[in-house]
Parts: structure tokens; sequence; C-alpha cells
């Protein structure tokens, strides 16, 4: 038997909805409990509304009055109960109530409402075209002047994850009511029905206390705490892309008679610190006598802020590039082939990415792919933590390598937008709006003439938002199973992300505060990607002044709050951006202005 699905309908005048809603579930597991906020014997001066009050008793549901739809979770007879659906069509204050009256029923009205709903039901709200304030209103209001029905929902940490129009011809009997608290009715054409679903809650980041073994030592270290989600997870696509690559270069490797075999390896996340991309974020690292379990014992907490740059040379970092390990794996892999025989060369050759003959000559790829870690500032395409693909190939000189696999490169993801154009050198691999995806360089090694060695780097989270139309990378690394369930099926490059969280909002706040001689720029993003949950998409400094006297600098910066993966109130930035105040005053030392 399957379990029943309760339909929660509320603010109805004539219940004329619920009982059209009754009669077309009629035969279903389905039990509807319809409400309205008036009295029983006001209820009844409505125009048909016992006759609709009959027709829902008959079907087994149940008609309760003197609901308030904003105080739900105090309503005695809806104790205990979880709704799968609430409905509110045309919501109203009555009378002639402004925007901003109406607002506020519907934000008090969502937040009651969750204290009903189950964790996975919906909630649709009715408005007329353009009261939602959002895209799909047509024409669109001015924000100001609308009701701002994703904001008001964001509020009781609810999404919007789906708008589209209200079927009125699918309740013939439905009979709108309520106008200016009147029998009278409201615009219903192209009105529009509104769907939102709960938000995943935001969680705090922790840093983690992390054992690997360095160089045949057992070193314990510290990941930044905003970086500690990012690192032990994988993003869903990233076998799916290379696969897509390898599958695309095989067809065509195919038609011209070469045989591939692929094999991607992956690699441990730390470095020395020796590169000027590294993560400020310096790890503390200590060395342990013996070996332990991974989290068993947490060192003495040292965060990189307090890194002192003189010593931080002798700090393990989180890598900005996988080249070191690649060169790393493709020394190993000489060395035992050098001494195998000829039947366990073969056998070790299936770790190559590839093989094939051109002109005659043996061509070998080596590639990798793990996560990396780059020191950048905050704005929309800037990646702290991606996935590389990094290959490196040997080519014959003759014909031209780098010319052939730009142009396969272009032929492979031109559709999608990308280009290569040369800088100094080296190729790029730009798409818009993104700009550098990846890049195509040569290196030198030895003095051979008759081939020409590649490294070809590629970005595989801004490449899986080129070829699925995500609109934020955040979203590969999102934990909701709505991310998830559209990968199941392992959908085609080109087939476009349906979101599950439309018109999210955008906030803006702007932070002041002096400081001293010394300012790294860099602390300042890592305690806004860690005070913000990562919401922040964009960091502009916008101001900057120096006092004569006092050897301080007064900055001013402009954040963006934003998130396709989480509900986003007003109420919500405003406290992470407190939160960010606090942290900096007492982190870096400033003084918030």
């Amino acid at each position: 038997m399957s379990p029943l699905r309760c339909i929660l309908l509320v603010g109805e005048g004539n219940f004329s909805f619920s009982a059209s809603l009754c009669q077309s579930l009629s035969g279903s597991d389905t039990v509807v409990t319809a409400t309205c906020l008036q009295q029983e014997n006001e209820a009844l001066r409505h125009e048909g509304s016992a006759d609709n009050i009959h027709i829902i008793r008959e079907a087994g549901g149940t008609v309760l009055f003197d609901i308030d739809c904003t105080k739900l979770g105090e309503c005695m007879p809806l104790k205990g109960h979880l709704f799968h659906l609430v409905i509110f069509n045309f919501p109203h204050c009555g009378k002639k109530s402004g925007v901003k009256k109406n607002r506020e029923l519907l934000k008090n009205f969502f937040l009651s409402c969750v204290q009903v709903l189950s964790e996975d039901g919906e909630i649709h709200v009715s408005l007329c075209n353009g009261q939602g304030g959002t895209p799909a209103d047509q024409p669109k209001r001015e924000w100001h002047n609308s009701w701002q029905v994703a904001a008001m929902a964001a509020e009781a940490h609810l999404i919007l994850s789906d708008v589209r129009p209200f079927e009125t011809e699918k309740y013939q009997s439905y009979k709108c009511t309520g106008y200016r608290s009147q029998d009278k009715g409201f615009h219903v054409e192209k009105a529009l029905l509104h769907v939102f679903t709960r938000s995943l809650p935001y969680i705090p980041p922790q840093r983690l206390t992390v054992e690997e073994t360095v160089e045949e030592e057992k070193v314990q270290y510290q990941i930044p705490a905003e970086l500690s989600d990012y690192m032990f997870r994988y993003m869903l696509t990233q076998c799916y892309l290379i696969q897509l690559l390898q599958r695309d270069n095989d067809s065509e490797s195919h038609s011209s008679g070469d045989k591939n075999k692929c094999t991607i390896l992956r690699s441990n996340s730390w470095t020395k610190k020796n590169d000027e991309d590294s993560l400020s974020s310096a790890v503390s690292s200590e060395k342990v006598d013996k070996p332990r379990n991974k989290g068993t014992e947490v060192l003495k907490p040292v965060r990189s802020l307090d890194v002192d740059p003189e010593i931080e040379a002798e700090y393990y970092v989180l890598r900005p590039s996988l080249m070191p390990a690649l060169e790393d794996w493709i020394a190993k892999h000489k060395a035992l082939t050098a001494d195998c025989d000829e039947e366990a060369k073969s056998e070790s050759s299936e770790t190559l990415v590839a093989h094939s003959v051109i002109n005659g000559k043996m061509c070998s790829l080596w590639g990798i792919s793990d996560l990396v870690f780059r020191n950048v500032p905050i704005n929309t395409w800037a990646l702290p933590v991606f996935h590389e693909l990094l290959l490196k190939a040997v080519f014959p000189s003759e014909p031209d390598p780098l010319k052939m696999f730009c142009e396969h490169l272009e032929k492979l993801l031109g559709p999608y937008g990308v280009s290569v154009s040369t800088e100094q050198g080296d190729f790029c691999i730009m798409a818009q709006p993104m700009g550098l995806v990846g890049k195509i360089f040569p290196v030198k090694e030895g003095e051979c003439h008759s081939f020409i060695n590649l490294c070809i780097s590629l970005n595989l989270d801004l490449l899986a938002v080129l070829l699925f139309a995500l609109p934020d990378w955040r979203l590969l690394w999102s934990h909701d199973p709505r991310f998830y369930k559209q990968f199941f099926v392992q959908p085609s490059p080109g087939a476009p992300f349906c979101p599950f969280s439309l018109f999210p909002e955008h906030f803006r706040f702007d932070i002041s505060f002096w400081t001293g001689p010394c300012w790294d720029e860099r602390k300042f993003y890592s305690v806004v990607r860690e005070a913000s949950c990562g919401t922040v998409q964009q960091v502009k400094l916008i101001d900057t002044f120096s006092h004569p006297d006092l050897s301080q600098t007064s900055y001013c910066y402009r954040l963006v709050y934003h998130s396709h993966t989480h509900a986003l109130s007003h109420t919500q930035a405003l406290l992470f951006h407190k939160q960010l105040e606090t942290m900096l005053s007492t982190w870096l030392q400033v003084t918030v202005r």
C-alpha cells in the first residue's frame, strides 16, 4: 500500500480550488486539508462556499476555519502533521494593502510553513503576472515595486525551484475571489505558479588535521578552513569529463589507424613552499615520531594567518600545480621499465595515457588529474581549488605537433566557445566569460630535435561549466542531491544543466577598516571565504586612504554575496558580513570603521 500524500491549502476563500483539486485527485492516495482565515459563518457567506465544502468532505478531505497561514506551527488542528505540499493561491493582505505589506505576508507565511512541511515537501505560491519580481514575469516590474517572492522565501531557507504558468483550465470549477477582501477575483491571466523547496543548511567550515607520508616521514598539517570542504572531495564530473575527452580522441585516432590507451593517475596534495602561486595559507606541519591514524591527535592550532613569512618556506603548502607529481611519476616509470625485460616493459607501458605511431615514430602521452589550489582574488571565475588535467606529450617535431594539437582541441571544444590564442610564446586556451581555461606550452628537455615535448593543462571545473552551461562553478562542489542526480544519466556535452535554485538574489555590502603598514590582501581573501561559507562571489577594492601621520591605511571593499547552491537571504548575508567584521578584527588585527 502506497503512503498517503498530504496536501494543505491555506488562504482559501470560497473553497472552489480545494473542491476542484479533490475532484481531480479522486481515487488517489491523497488527503486534502483546506483552510481559511475567516470564521465559519463568515466563510459561508461567499457564493458557492457551502457546496464546495460539501465536495471536499465527501472526498474525505478536511476543512478548517480561523487558520492564520502566518502561524501554522501554533494551530492545534495541525499539530503533529507534516504536509508534502502546501498551496497558497494569490495571497493578499486584503483591501488596498501595498507591496511592503504583501511582502511581509509572504515572508511570515514561508517562516510558518516550514514548520509543517515535510523534509522533501514543496510549497506552491500562485501570483499575478508581475508580482513575483523574477525574470519569469513578463513584463517584469521594477524590483522595489514587486513582492520579491524568491527573497522572501530565502528568509525561511527556501529556494525557488520552478516557475510555470498557473493552469486555470485544469481547475474548471475554480472561481478566484478575495481581491480587496471582496468576492471579486484577481487577474489570473498569465499568472505564475512558483514552486519552493528546502535548501541545505549552511555548514561552517572546519579546520582539519591531516597526516601524510612526506619523504618517508610522517607529517601532520592543518588545512585552511575555507578549503576544508574541497580537500577530500572529487568533482562528480571529473572522470566523466576525462572519458568524454578520451572518447572523442579515441574515435579520431581510430579513424587514422592509431591505437590509444588511457589511465589517469592520482597523487598526494602537498608540495614544498616554492611557488608564488601557492596559497598564502601555508599549512602548519610537524614531524611525527610514530605512525598515527588520521584524526586521532589534533596538533596545536596554527592558522595560516599566523605564519611568519621568514620561515614560511619551511612549511608544506597545498600544491598549485600537478607538474612536480607528473614529472616524479614519469621518472619512476622510466626507471622501472629500464630494468624490466621486454614482456614487463610491454605490461608497464599500459600505464601510459596514450601511445601511438606518427610518421613511423613512437609518441608518448602521460597524464595526471587531481586537485590543485591557487592563491587567487575572489571574483566570479577565480577558482581557489579545481581539478587539473595535466598532460605531457612527446611528439615528432614534424609535422608541427603544437599546431596539430591546437587544431584538434579547437575542433573538440570549439562548439562550446573554446579557442586557442598565443600569449608570450604559450598557447592559451580561452573561453567566455571565464577567460583562461588551460594552457599548452613546449618543454625543453635534452637536445633532441626529432621530438618536441608539450605540456597541456586543462581546468576541468571550468570545462564542466562550459559543457553543461552551469551558472556557477561552485555548483560542482554542492552537496545537494538535486545537482548529482542530473549526472547519474551521464548527459552528453551541450545538454544544459537545470538549476534547482532559480533567480537567487545578489546582496552587496561594503566594509572599511584601518590596517598597519603591512597588509597582505591574500589573507583577507582567506578570511572572507571562511566567514561567508563561500557565498561571496566577488570582492572589489573601491577606495584607499593612507593617513600621513599614523602610518595606517584605510581600505574599503565591496563584497557581493550570491549563491546558486543555498538559500541566501538578506538576513543571512548580513550575518555573514557581521561575522567577517569580527574575524577581521580578531585574526588580522584591523580596526573596522
